[in-house]
């Protein structure tokens, strides 16, 4: 006997230990999550200047310029800014759900703060762990002493995008009903179906009853007020001095009096309004009262879709909170999505475009092209991101690594390319900016075939086969290959100004209408777009096939060693082109010269090695830009704007390489002000910008 409760409390601690350790395990990131990021708060936090931050959003959270803001110091909310955020994207064909944890280090500033942003009257829900409120009609937010879920959610009955599935696969009513009921995760159980409350029913259509009597209460002050509002302008031929009065409706749809008396809406009479009546006599015998009625019968239909809808998404919500304050709080996310994370970077972002692309939403319009397989292999990947605000610059560096080991190693070898320095010399310091390539054009057929090996569906995947290999064997690889090996380069030179004609038309006193010519200075780009080419003689029996044949001939012409094409009156945004064939390289440029080495200084020089260095790399200097559009701007409020950005533009760099088993990609943003970093670049300029749209406002005449 002894020997027998031994075991007994064995057991019953053993149970007791795994309960308890079940109801403390970590919350697991959904497997349906499209998208995932980290907020480095230890490092951003560092980075934020709250004197400024904090004036700009107090500013954006006032209605109008006579209100104060709803809250007074959003660097003091509660939440811990230095500790670590975390944001996921969830969906599948029902819900769509943007979920945040924040760590808390003041539970009561942040509950006062969540009453400052919440609707007037809404009631907080208190739970046994934890609290939660829905300051919008799809935006929850929970806590607890320690943390805090902000979650955004929209749900949408399941709908059978594909009209041409069997009659078998047919999504059955009740099915989709039982499917509405489980919890937006993935990874949620589903539960054992309950059954029929009728005192739960009967609960619920009292909420419901209780609802819809607001509703009409405050349509029917509405009403009243506009039927006031029109009886006194009919009289005084304006507005009686404002009186503001706020409408009141509590989301949580708590029960009312059931018994409570609400007064009828205003009767439903005819209009007596004709076509031929006078227009004031009219508007006297239009009847508003109908008008308004009509007007509250759909504002209540529409009204109860959007609490069945409502009571939906508060029912995911709350299970998801459930979930989340019963674990021990902290996120548990898979090894391969953090597999590229950088613990130094502020920011960090997976994304699984396989899953994204893989909605039902997104397949129903590829199935109906028959390209569903092709676009689900093609997409079937992960990029993660890494981005960082240093002081002098904005760097993003993603990796992209495909799912399918051979499709990626696929496009790792077409990242693999030889090096054209001949390309790299039309690089100079004066170009706006460059795009260059060295990708190896011979692997890309291997990509090709490997991205649509299989793609078919079993109805004709034979028939796809057969048509891969045929391509096989008429084409020639290698010779197209040679024809353009995967090296070239675009090179934007500058913007120069062209005078143009164009139509307008112009009014006399009568209003007869007479056609003018005018013109106008208009921005044209100076560029040069060069290729490598191990067969020149191919490109030169193009070019003059395109002089001497008799629909082109007109709008092409030889010119000793170019082709020049142009076109009409020269009214386009390029007065000619000219091609050409030397050295190994085509040319399609708007100068002749343009084809010449350019004298480079040491920065020019950089740039060149970085793109003979890189796979793909190139610079973009947008102040240089924008200096060169500044024909193009005429209205005051943007030339303030141009101003604004010339001042602040940097320069982008751009370079791509295969690193390990992923393509790394890295932008650079160089700023080119006196902002304490990167980060402060933005939010200065975000903020000069909303200056000048506020006083633009105000300048405006009524």
């Amino acid at each position: 006997m002894k020997t027998y409760l031994i075991k007994t409390q064995k057991i019953f601690f053993l149970l007791f230990a795994f309960a308890y350790l079940g109801a403390q395990q970590s919350p697991k990131l959904p497997k349906d999550a499209l998208f995932y990021m980290e907020i480095n708060g230890k490092q951003l936090n560092k980075k934020i200047n709250w004197e400024k931050v904090n004036p700009f959003f107090k500013e954006l959270s006032k209605d109008n310029d006579k209100k104060t803001a709803s809250w007074n110091d959003f660097s003091k909310t509660g939440i811990k800014y230095d500790a670590t955020q975390y944001h996921y994207a969830s969906a599948n064909d029902s819900i769509y759900a943007y979920t945040t944890y924040f760590t808390l280090d003041n539970t009561s500033k942040f509950t006062e703060f969540i009453n400052s942003v919440k609707k007037k009257g809404q009631e907080v829900t208190k739970k046994s762990n934890y609290e939660f409120v829905d300051i919008d009609d799809n935006i929850f937010v929970a806590w607890n002493d320690k943390k805090a879920v902000l979650k955004m959610m929209n749900y949408s009955k399941p709908y059978d995008y594909d009209v041409y599935a069997d009659s078998t696969m047919a999504v059955v009513d009740s099915a989709a009903a039982a499917v509405d009921s489980v919890a937006v995760d993935a990874d949620y159980e589903i539960e054992a179906e309950k059954p029929f409350d009728y005192k739960e029913e009967i609960q619920n259509l009292k909420d419901e009853i209780s609802y819809i009597k607001q509703n009409i209460k405050d349509n029917n002050a509405e009403i009243v007020k506009l039927q006031k509002d029109i009886k006194y302008l009919e009289k005084h031929k304006k507005y009686p001095e404002e009186k503001t009065m706020e409408a009141i409706r509590d989301t949580t749809y708590k029960e009312g009096s059931y018994e409570e008396e609400i007064p009828p809406p205003p009767p439903v009479g005819p209009r007596k309004s004709g076509e031929e009546e006078d227009q004031t006599e009219e508007m006297d015998d239009y009847d508003y009262e109908a008008e308004a009625v009509a007007d509250s019968l759909f504002m209540k239909e529409m009204d109860s879709i959007n609490i069945e809808t409502f009571k939906m998404v508060k029912k995911f919500a709350e299970a998801d909170f459930d979930k989340y304050f019963s674990s021990n709080l902290e996120l548990e996310v898979a090894k391969d999505v953090l597999s590229f994370r950088d613990s130094n970077s502020d920011v960090f972002i997976h994304t699984d475009y396989g899953k994204i692309f893989g909605l039902k939403s997104y397949r129903s319009f590829y199935r109906e092209f028959d390209i569903e397989n092709l676009v689900g292999k093609m997409y079937n990947s992960n990029s993660s991101y890494n981005l960082y605000f240093d002081d002098d610059k904005v760097r993003l560096i993603n990796n992209y690594q495909h799912k399918d080991s051979n499709i990626n190693n696929s496009f790792a070898a077409v990242y693999k390319g030889k090096k054209n320095k001949k390309l790299t010399a039309l690089i100079n310091d004066k170009s706006i900016g460059y795009y260059a390539m060295n990708l190896n054009g011979y692997k890309y057929f291997d990509l090709i075939y490997t991205l649509f090996e299989n793609t078919g569906d079993g109805k004709y995947q034979k028939e796809i086969q057969l048509m891969m290999e045929t391509v096989k064997i008429v084409l020639d690889e290698e010779a197209i290959s040679k024809i353009a090996s995967g090296n070239g380069i675009f090179v934007l030179n500058e913007l120069k100004s062209k005078k143009v004609e164009y139509t307008d038309f112009e009014y006399d006193d009568d209003y007869n209408e007479k056609e003018v010519t005018k013109t106008k200075d208009v921005m044209v780009p100076d560029f040069t777009f060069a290729f490598a080419t191990e067969n020149e003689k191919y490109w030169s029996r193009i070019f003059d096939m395109l002089v001497s044949n008799k629909e082109t001939k007109e709008k092409f012409i030889k010119e000793g060693d170019f082709y020049r094409f142009k076109e009409g009156k020269n009214q386009g945004p390029v007065d000619q082109l000219y091609f050409t064939v030397k050295d190994g390289i085509v040319y399609l440029t708007t100068a002749k010269e343009n084809i010449n080495p350019k004298s480079q200084t040491e920065i020019s020089k950089k740039w060149m090695k970085d793109s003979e260095k890189y796979a793909v790399s190139g610079r973009f200097d947008l102040q240089k830009l924008l200096i060169g559009l500044n024909q193009e701007f005429k209205d005051s409020s943007e030339i303030k704007l141009l101003n604004l950005m010339k001042k602040n533009a940097g320069e982008f760099n751009y370079k791509s390489e295969v690193k390990g088993n992923s393509i790394q990609t890295e932008i650079d943003y160089k700023i080119k002000t006196s902002a304490e970093n990167s980060l402060m670049y933005f939010f200065n300029l975000v903020d000069e910008i909303y200056k000048i749209s506020e006083s633009e406002k105000k300048n405006q005449p009524l």
